[in-house]
């Protein structure tokens, strides 16, 4: 038996800089990481880019989307979901809150000097199975290596195309007067699964991530209401600032009302704990839609039948004034209003 080339045994062990010289070392790591776990034609091929066919896209709509994100959570793994699924979830996610169907991801990861293999391949089997959970293709990418201390581990940059079918005009410039706010679940999980994850409370019952990728709710949601009005996924800033980007860009008021907005008793006592609001914690499977009041009980009803979407609620309405804001009505009767954040509660969350 032929012993291991000296780049085969780096590569059972950990990521030295020679993964990223572009010798064989970093030939082996594509070869053996990544093409195997994201196997599919347009990347086995290794060109310097994905050749994707037209006739993939025609069909299926008459606009292209195109999104990019890079993700640089700390920790790396955490309970419900690791970078590998938040990269992947991220930006399917970003593409289907325009209305677009997701097709194709590119992958770039920023590796650090002394990584663990075992580590790396964890993200990437994540990575493989969330793209194969939403249906989509990883079919470009590039990795670059790091001197030791320059990337906390691991940073990964994720593109993604998708097709937006004709008819469909998703814009938060299209919130008003009569329309019900909806979101899909329970806000504040991934913010506070973080927040446990990084050990600085000793938190009695963990709290899960929601992450998770949200095309095939949204497209249950289309195929109940195909007038969705504004859609978008509440990542950094929460649902309140996603609801003031729709009310500035709409010059719409957005009234929200705490007792219909799902909470988590746990995530209620993170943020007593540590002076959060939940509203603006961050989430990685929350969408909040804002759609004509008439179709609101079949969109309800589509989004609960869908595992992505079973707490799903109406938590508010839209008027006309006061212009360009969000109100919050309490538990206690009082209004408030609801700015932007000022700041970051939570660093380093996705």
């Amino acid at each position: 038996m032929n012993s291991p080339s000296p780049a085969s045994a780096q590569l059972t062990q950990r990521i030295t800089l020679s993964h990223g010289s572009g010798g064989r070392a970093m030939h082996e790591l594509i070869s053996e990481l990544f093409v195997a776990a994201f196997d599919n034609p347009l990347l086995a091929a290794l060109e310097d880019q994905a050749r994707l066919p037209l006739h993939d896209f025609d069909p299926a709509g008459d606009r292209l989307a195109l999104t990019t994100d890079s993700y640089v959570v700390s920790p790396l793994f955490f309970a419900g979901g690791d970078i590998g699924r938040l990269a992947v979830s991220g930006t399917v996610n970003d593409l289907a809150v325009g209305g677009a169907r997701p097709q194709y991801l590119s992958c770039g990861m920023i590796i650090e000097e002394g990584l663990e293999l075992a580590v790396l391949r964890r993200v990437v089997e994540s990575m493989r199975a969330t793209a194969e959970s939403a249906g989509v293709r990883i079919v470009t990418g590039d990795t670059k290596v790091v001197p030791r201390g320059s990337a906390d581990g691991l940073f990964i940059n994720t593109a993604g195309v998708g097709v937006i079918p004709a008819g469909r005009d998703v814009r938060a410039s299209r919130a008003g007067a009569g329309d019900v706010i909806v979101v899909n679940g329970f806000i504040g999980d991934h913010g506070a699964a973080i927040v446990d994850a990084r050990g600085e409370l000793a938190l009695e019952t963990s709290v899960a991530s929601d992450c998770q990728p949200l095309n095939g709710l949204v497209e249950a949601m289309f195929g109940a209401c195909p007038d969705i009005h504004c859609m978008r996924d509440a990542t950094r800033g929460g649902v309140a600032t996603v609801l003031n980007e729709f009310a500035r860009a709409s010059g719409s008021c957005l009234h929200l009302h705490e007792s219909a907005i799902p909470l988590r008793d746990e995530v209620r006592g993170v943020c007593e704990l540590l002076g959060f609001d939940p509203l603006y914690l961050a989430n990685e499977g929350k969408l909040v839609a804002l759609v004509p009041r008439e179709h609101a009980d079949a969109l309800l009803a589509a989004m609960r039948a869908h595992p992505a979407g079973r707490d799903s609620a109406i938590i508010g309405e839209v008027t006309e004034a006061p212009a360009s804001s969000v109100v919050l009505h309490t538990r206690l009767g009082a209004q408030r209003m609801v700015d932007m954040l000022v700041g970051d509660q939570l660093p380093r969350i996705c």
